[in-house]
């Protein structure tokens, strides 16, 4: 059997408009150490907008 990958973590993405937290996405901490910023579609704002990793 394979090994499951340990640098993957789900990570949860804000609104930066709105502040909701709708979308999780997983990340590779080991290749991406920063925080993630993803223009995503917000359903409560009802538009694309930039989602940025939480605290």
């Amino acid at each position: 059997m394979a090994k499951k990958n340990l640098n993957r973590s789900l990570v949860t993405l804000k609104c930066s408009e709105c502040g909701s937290e709708s979308k999780r996405v997983s990340k590779n901490k080991k290749n991406t150490t920063e925080r993630l910023e993803l223009k995503k579609h917000c359903q409560t704002c009802r538009k694309h907008t930039v989602h940025s990793e939480k605290k």
